[in-house]
């Protein structure tokens, strides 16, 4: 590891510690806290691929990773009101879908690097969140994966309610998924940025 990668690791493993902690608490009916949190981790994955390239930015991730993964683990001894405050699912959900969506940023990413300054960040956070929303929300709270942790009841999350409140009927943990899956859409335009400035700040020019 060399010096370089420091700031991006310590960022990163900021953004997936705040958003441990911030999921705990909720923001309105279908969201947490960590939510609005969460995605920046994209930022400093595509600022790591551009400054540094994707070998440097798949490290960076691999950082973030093994952070979750203690956090999850935490959170598995961690008794709340409800039994465990990250249940087995959760934990599997959440590493499997942040290695994923991850990996398939810096992928995507590389692959459009010498597009436009903003095409690449724009569309490797916009897959790698789908992505990331798709895996989690399934893994974690699907009945159909039920078999994943027998001892894990989920019914909650398939009580089934209007989309958002407003939509179809849908189970609850899809309304969930789609609130957290606008969210990174809006901030993935959003963190365009600061990526600007800091790449603009850092280097002569944006290719």
């Amino acid at each position: 590891m060399t010096r370089s990668l420091i700031p991006g690791i310590l960022a990163m493993a900021t953004i997936v510690v705040a958003s441990n902690i911030l999921v705990q608490f909720l923001f309105g009916q279908w969201l947490t806290w960590g939510a609005f949190t969460y995605p920046f981790a994209f930022l400093v994955t595509d600022l790591t691929n551009r400054l540094q390239g994707p070998a440097a930015a798949r490290r960076v991730v691999a950082a973030g990773f093994v952070v979750g993964l203690v956090c999850s683990l935490v959170g598995t001894q961690i008794e709340g009101a409800f039994g465990p405050l990250v249940t087995w699912r959760i934990a599997l959900g959440s590493g499997l879908a942040f290695l994923t969506a991850q990996m398939a940023d810096v992928g995507i990413f590389d692959r459009l690097r010498q597009g436009r300054w903003w095409r690449a960040p724009l569309v490797s956070t916009l897959v790698g969140s789908s992505l990331d929303t798709a895996i989690f929300f399934s893994v974690a709270f699907s009945g159909a994966l039920g078999f994943l942790e027998p001892g894990n009841d989920v019914s909650w999350a398939g009580e089934t309610l209007p989309l958002l409140g407003i939509g179809p009927d849908v189970p609850l943990w899809v309304s969930l998924a789609v609130a957290d899956w606008l969210v990174k859409l809006a901030l993935a335009l959003v963190a365009l940025v600061p990526f600007r400035l800091i790449i603009a700040r850092l280097t002569e020019k944006v290719v």
